[in-house]
């Protein structure tokens, strides 16, 4: 056979090169399927909170080393993302319900939810929101809650009522209010700390005195029509403790924001990316409070906005391993690809053009040889004969060890060399005899 006409170091060196050849395409490939997917994500608003947010998730997946990872595009406000999402420029954003395109959003968390509070200053008569007729109305964020005010004007009829809203910078609120150049203030904004402390801080107010929240009592009305938002009840106390501001628990609207993906992110990244989000709000939960408001987004099929099948996958408990997903291909690919290598072989075989006469050369000088041993008269001759056997038979095999498909089979061979060598011996014998027999003078049979 060829090999063993290789040297022992050659062999050694294809055995090596061989195990590090499968070793190093093992690594590569565990390599290549352990690799984190990295996904850009816009986040923009007003006071740069929602960035600082997504930048500690996005720290807190790198160093427990998760499988999805952020790259955080910062824009100037979430309209801003909401328009790049739509565009497909990333492919994640952090959105609110009520703003922008999301047609082709998907929900793999809910970061936050915010709140409409309208505020009127301590003191006012305003208490209702009948009562802003022929007022004008501070606004909060501006472009980003133009639908806030286009829906409380739909319910209330505010543009009858000559309400007015005018866009306002946080900064610029406690003047206006001082000034009286408007007679309340709308924002939007979670109930964390932060927000509440900023909402205190736009009025002058005493222990015996207190800003006036005014409740939206038409909120599941307008929840059923703008699925968007959906009616919230402010706990009493939430703006101050003693007296309570609100007295009582208090009707408004809330929408939420998400972090969404589009729709043809696969289903293996968004159970991941939900996965470690997950458990990076459960690690920065101390260090974020607001944190304590991500929660999983609404599974259901009539959700405003629908969860990925992926996200949902996970909160639901039903994500499938490697093995689920892909046990049946590794189970059968190599059956199938074994299959078809049998059948395409026998094709090739089928196929192919081939001269008889090369198959059945070396039978053929066998059986030639055989003429000649018959009609042989010496001995000499005879070992002549079977020098050439032997020829015939060592190509033959040089054939088979090579591969040769022309080569004949060992059976055949042994039958041939057998039946020969019997010719022979018989032949010896009675060149043998006919000899002797000429040596006493005796007539030779030559037959």
């Amino acid at each position: 056979m060829v090999p063993a006409k290789m040297p022992i170091w050659l062999r050694s060196f294809i055995v090596a090169s061989a195990v590090v050849l499968v070793v190093g395409a093992g690594l590569f490939g565990y390599h290549w399927y352990s690799r984190p997917t990295t996904l850009t994500i816009a986040v923009g608003s007003l006071d740069g909170e929602a960035a600082r947010l997504v930048s500690a998730l996005a720290s807190r997946l790198a160093v427990v080393n998760a499988p999805v990872r952020l790259r955080m595009v910062e824009t100037t406000n979430a309209v801003d993302a909401a328009e790049q999402f739509a565009a497909e420029k990333v492919e994640l954003a952090v959105v609110r319900g009520d703003v922008g395109d999301l047609s082709q959003a998907q929900a793999i968390v809910v970061l936050a939810h915010a709140v409409v509070l309208l505020v009127a200053p301590p003191g006012s008569s305003i208490t209702e929101i009948a009562g802003l007729k022929r007022t004008s109305v501070g606004v909060i964020g501006g472009e980003m809650n133009r639908k806030v005010v286009d829906v409380l004007s739909d319910e209330y009829g505010l543009g009858r009522a000559n309400v007015t809203f005018r866009n306002l910078q946080p900064a610029d609120a406690r003047r206006a209010l001082d000034a009286k150049e408007v007679r309340a203030i709308l924002i939007v904004v979670p109930l964390a700390e932060k927000y509440l402390a900023l909402l205190r801080g736009l009025f002058l107010q005493t222990p015996k005195t207190a800003p006036v929240l005014l409740p939206v009592e038409a909120a599941g009305a307008i929840a059923e029509k703008q699925r968007a938002y959906e009616s919230f009840d402010v706990p009493k106390g939430t703006l101050r403790g003693s007296p309570p501001v609100p007295s009582e628990d208090l009707t408004t609207l809330r929408v939420s924001f998400y972090v969404v993906a589009q729709k043809q992110l696969s289903a293996e990244v968004a159970g991941s990316l939900a996965d470690a989000l997950m458990k990076a709000r459960r690690d920065l939960l101390g260090e974020l409070p607001i944190l304590s408001q991500m929660t999983a987004p609404s599974t259901d099929s009539d959700a405003f906005l629908p969860v990925h099948h992926g996200a949902a996958a996970f909160y639901n408990g039903t994500q499938q391993s490697f093995l689920d997903e892909w046990g049946n291909a590794i189970f059968l690919a190599p059956m199938i690809f074994g299959g078809l290598i049998s059948i395409l072989a026998a094709a090739w075989k089928f196929l192919q053009v081939r001269d008889p006469s090369k198959d059945e050369r070396g039978l053929d000088l066998l059986y030639a040889l055989g003429a000649r041993i018959r009609r042989t008269e010496a001995e000499a001759e005879l070992s002549d004969i079977e020098v050439e056997i032997d020829r015939v038979l060592q190509g033959q095999r040089a054939k088979a060890a090579a591969g040769d498909e022309n080569a004949l089979d060992v059976t055949t061979l042994n039958v041939a060399a057998h039946r020969l060598q019997s010719l022979i011996h018989d032949r010896r014998i009675l060149l043998s005899a006919n000899g002797h027999e000429q040596a006493l003078g005796q007539p030779v049979d030559r037959t």
